[in-house]
């Protein structure tokens, strides 16, 4: 991993206000595995941006998460190395699937300096991808229940449990900011490829296993 030398509030600045000028209707482009900012320490948020310029920013994650469409997007992924992240899953999915991923709705959230831990000895074991790994996913065994803390973007610490869906939401996110992308995490030969996908409707894993031999 990079340990490159943190940037100082200046330099921070003024790397987030270019990499917003780039912005259209708010959207701006999602580095992809190879970028170092992926691979390094994200640094902690401590109020280095302006209020201002902190609000657009992530008004810019949002609108940019949305637009991908993705469930989470870590600054790192736009190639600003601060630990934050937005996270939100509030797209339909049918009732066999979302039982199948123990997936309920999450609300927008926003997340400064996130910390995880296990609940729990359970763990949950399905596909994800991710928007910095462009057309493929792969499976990872991930804890079911987790313990995040966080601030908030006022600066208000909170505590929270996340289970099923939304903690490996959660877990994702905050992997990126320590400069890991899923792929580290996953089964190798359980990956997928976009065009390939079609072979494996509602990505069975019985199926999957067999046939991928993993």
């Amino acid at each position: 991993m990079n340990d490159r030398k943190d940037l100082a509030a200046k330099d921070l600045t003024d790397l987030v206000v270019g990499i917003l000028a780039e912005s259209k209707d708010q959207v701006v482009p999602i580095v992809q595995l190879g970028h170092p900012v992926l691979r390094q320490q994200a640094q902690r948020y401590a109020g280095q941006l302006p209020a201002e310029l902190l609000n657009e920013l992530l008004a810019v994650m949002r609108a940019t998460m949305y637009a991908a469409p993705g469930v989470g997007l870590a600054a790192p992924q736009i190639g600003i190395p601060l630990q934050i992240a937005v996270l939100e899953d509030l797209y339909p999915i049918d009732e066999e699937s979302a039982a199948l991923r123990e997936r309920t709705p999450l609300e927008y959230l926003e997340i400064f300096n996130p910390s995880y831990r296990a609940a729990g000895e359970r763990e949950a074991v399905f596909y994800e991808g991710c928007l910095s790994f462009e057309g493929f996913q792969a499976v990872v065994h991930r804890p079911a229940e987790i313990i995040s803390s966080y601030s908030d973007r006022e600066g208000s610490m909170v505590t929270r449990e996340f289970s099923g869906w939304q903690a490996r939401i959660v877990q994702h996110e905050t992997d990126h900011l320590a400069g890991t992308v899923y792929i580290d995490k996953a089964l190798t030969r359980s990956l997928i490829g976009e065009a390939e996908l079609y072979r494996y409707p509602g990505l069975d894993l019985g199926q999957a296993r067999e046939e991928l031999k993993f």
